[in-house]
């Protein structure tokens, strides 16, 4: 039995976001029956490289929509509106965005349906939120990312070009995913998700806490990640270091120790820079095959580049069959982000056509649902919904740096005793990057960014290197209903606590594991941060200009990790919920990544066309780009910056008119075809006319003509957008070590959730040794003697910690 069997779900959204959302739910075992004005989804006619469409769905659809059913609601027939009355009425949930005739209709509004259907779990999908001063200006992902801090992140890209954006259409997969855990952690009401909080959350990190708490951003410059992608003898590379002790080996590996310089003041990504033409020169002397081999052996983070075309032939991906057949059109397609003991996943059924399943639904169908019936016959009660009670369970984290810590802090807000478990030899890894100087008093309590991954946390020190510490975390785990861990694989395995050791001390718990690459395959053991998993997962391929080498993202792969990882762990809740059976998971960061990065596989196994970078243009606006205004940026550069996007013919026909009617916008570009043949024309045009305005300007004139427009803003200045301060986005906290500031929260407001999410700072280093400890019944002489032999502490105990500054 599938986790959600009897949960039903109407689905009235369009596009990617409500799409992947409710597709999680439906690979959950959920019943979807989405509904459709009577021209349809139109993601069943999109296609990113401009496949030609005729009589069927479109791949992306097809991926999309498997086991849903397909419902033509026309909004102007009566009997069609009184059909989806009664589906509300007998449904659980409800996933919402706008984009159909349907959703148009005052009594289908998000509010409206809560308010007449409050037994119902309603999510929407919005650019920024269904309130604010900015709930019903127009917007793109493409802009949602640069008022994000998404597109300069984490100064993305040279400085000689303009800063460029995550490509692939990410900002809606990832609101997709996180409206999906929204809807299973959520008790009936209103779950209100904002694609611009979502893009924050997964590509900056945690910019603003940096800068409230440090008083001074991240990074003050883009510059290229040395060495991330590049050329090598063979095809191309991607090495990273995302450490000290990796930037280390890298010297070591490419024979040049005489670089190590560990009392520098510059940052090893600045030192890499230095040496740039060095490590070049040396990656395109090796063949690729040797340069990973070698790399895995030095324990540095390393991925041949994944794009539509190869991503399905790598070792790892077909030892472990990543891929699957579309059981409708036979294209390759992803399979699940997550795998689990016993199954919670149901196989994927063929996507329906348009209104395939209309009349099953009317009152005389044969499916037997009569009006006023729908819910006996279709879905478990209210009494059983998806809310999941998470507030009293007791997760213990044993996870470090982003994609776990991600998704431990989201069950930490809303209510969960979270236990982070570190040890003084090697503290979370978050706590040692912040360029924070070792001279400084308790500078490994001063990162940010540790802060803003770990609110509301209790931290725990144990050396699991010793045999004590190792018999104290299993005694702590019979104490625990969830256990999370992203160490590498090996590690849980050496000291015999893996999924049959878990499960033999507390056979209902719920063990998620979070490795890199997954926990079998030759790749198994290679190290894993968020750019490798980009690299390989085929999300760098888009990213970037198309006479350069792929740009990593170097944010997405974590968060999204840990976002898929939460919806795992949903499920299994609703399984020990309804069987009181213990869960196995298996969350691979880079199943993740594959599944956000479905559209170029389908794309190329089912219409032959490799999707290719284009720098800030995209498949689904015309003119889309950045544009540079008249000012300064805030370090006194020429580098501020305006997106726009079009999307439709009615918003170029509102840009032109903002313009003053010029006399190039002749008819030609009238339509999208023509607006696509001239875009380096429009660019020269949209170029000189910005260069003269500043953002503010450029925004104020087009969005009162309805064109998706923002700023590009700096991820440490997010804070102070007005919608953001509206929806209350961040929150100060005060903290006993750092001054007081803004930590953001979810990217979505619950109605039946926390009216605060933070309620207590960050952890200091081992801060309840005590109050853990002396609950599974140690003395107080137990606890000092732990502490004399080293194996808790509230300190680093400087045992081979490399902490030369990251930034």
């Amino acid at each position: 039995m599938a986790a959600l069997d009897g949960f039903t779900v109407v689905d009235l959204s369009s596009g990617i976001a409500g799409g992947y959302c409710t597709k999680l739910l439906a690979d959950g075992g959920a019943h979807v029956i989405k509904v459709e004005s009577p021209e349809g989804d139109s993601l069943r006619r999109w296609s990113a490289s401009g496949a030609g469409i005729a009589d069927g769905d479109s791949a992306l659809f097809s991926f999309l929509a498997c086991s849903k059913h397909s419902v033509v609601v026309d909004p102007d027939r009566a009997e069609d509106t009184d059909l989806l009355r009664d589906m509300l009425a007998g449904a659980d949930a409800v996933v919402w965005s706008r984009g159909s005739a349907v959703v148009g209709r005052d009594e289908f509004a998000p509010a409206a349906i809560a308010s007449a259907h409050p037994h119902l779990t309603v999510t929407a999908i919005t650019p920024f939120g269904l309130d604010g001063p900015w709930s019903d200006k127009p917007a793109t992902e493409f802009t949602t990312q640069a008022w994000s801090g998404g597109v300069i992140g984490l100064g993305r890209g040279a400085q000689d070009r303009p800063p460029v954006h995550v490509a692939g259409q990410i900002g809606e997969w990832l609101a997709g995913a996180f409206a999906a855990a929204g809807t299973l952690a959520s008790s009936p009401g209103l779950v209100d998700v904002s694609m611009l909080e979502a893009q924050i959350l997964c590509l900056t990190y945690y910019s603003v806490s940096f800068h409230d708490a440090l008083g001074r951003p991240f990074r003050d410059q883009r510059r290229l990640t040395v060495p991330g992608v590049a050329t090598a003898a063979d095809g191309l590379v991607a090495l990273g270091c995302g450490t000290a002790q990796q930037w280390f080996d890298l010297c070591a590996m490419t024979g040049h120790d005489d670089w190590i310089d560990e009392q520098s003041d510059l940052s090893i990504t600045e030192q890499a820079n230095i040496h740039a033409d060095d490590i070049y020169r040396w990656v395109r002397e090796n063949r690729v095959d040797d340069i990973l081999e070698l790399s895995t052996a030095f324990r540095i983070p390393n991925a041949p580049v994944g794009n539509g075309a190869n991503v399905t032939s790598f070792d790892q991906f077909a030892a472990r069959g990543s891929f699957v057949e579309n059981p409708r059109d036979r294209f390759t397609q992803p399979g699940p982000p997550y795998r689990t003991t016993p199954s919670l996943l149901r196989a994927p059924q063929p996507a329906p056509r348009l209104g395939q399943h209309t009349n099953l639904y009317r009152p005389n169908g044969h499916l037997g649902v009569k009006k006023g019936d729908f819910s006996a016959q279709m879905s478990v009660s209210a009494q059983e919904g998806a809310g999941l009670g998470i507030e009293g369970l007791r997760v213990l984290d044993m996870t470090s740096f982003w994609a776990g810590p991600s998704c431990t802090h989201v069950l930490a807000q809303l209510g969960a005793e979270v236990i982070h478990v570190e040890s003084a030899a090697r503290p979370d890894g978050t706590r040692l990057i912040a360029g924070v100087p070792t001279t400084e008093e308790q500078w490994w309590e001063r990162s940010p960014i540790f802060s803003g991954l770990n609110t509301n946390k209790k931290s725990v020190t144990l050396d699991i290197r010793s045999e004590r510490g190792v018999e104290l975390l299993r005694r702590l785990v019979k104490t625990c209903d969830v256990i999370v861990e992203n160490y590498t694989p090996r590690v849980l395995d050496q000291i015999g606590l893996d999924f049959e050791a878990v499960h033999r001390l507390r056979p209902d718990a719920i063990m998620m594991r979070m490795p890199g690459f997954g926990l079998d395959g030759p790749w198994r053991d290679k190290p894993a941060f968020a750019y490798v998993i980009e690299d390989a997962s085929g999300i760098t391929w888009l990213t970037g200009y198309p006479d350069q080498n792929p740009v990593e993202p170097y944010a997405v792969g974590d968060p999204n990790a840990g976002v898929h990882g939460l919806n795992a762990l949903l499920l299994a809740l609703a399984h020990r919920r309804r069987t009181g059976e213990g869960v196995r998971i298996e969350a691979a960061m880079v199943d993740a990544a594959v599944n956000v990065a479905a559209e170029q596989i389908i794309e190329y196994s089912a219409y032959g066309n490799l999707l290719q970078r284009d720098g800030n243009r995209g498949p689904a606006a015309a003119p889309q780009n950045l544009y540079r205004t008249s000012q300064l940026d805030e370090f006194s550069r020429p580098d501020d910056w305006v997106a726009i996007a079009v999307t439709t013919d009615e918003q170029w026909a509102g840009l032109v008119a903002a313009l003053g009617d010029p006399s190039w916008a002749d008819d030609e570009l009238s339509d999208v075809a023509g607006r696509r043949r001239r875009h380096d024309e429009i660019d020269e045009h949209l170029s000189r006319w910005c260069a003269t305005r500043t953002g503010d300007e450029i925004v104020e004139t087009l969005w009162a003509a309805g064109v998706p427009v923002a700023k590009v803003m700096q991820p440490h200045r997010v804070g102070d957008l007005p919608q953001l301060v509206h929806r209350g986005f961040y929150e100060h906290v005060d903290h006993p070590v750092n001054p007081t500031a803004r930590h953001s929260t979810l990217p979505m407001r619950i109605s039946s959730g926390p009216r605060r999410h933070h309620r207590a700072p960050a952890p200091l280093l081992g801060q309840h040794n005590r109050e853990v400890l002396s609950g599974l019944g140690l003395s107080d002489e137990e606890i000092a003697e732990l502490e004399d032999h080293g194996i808790i502490g509230t300190a680093p105990a400087g045992l081979g910690i490399r902490t030369t500054k990251t930034g």
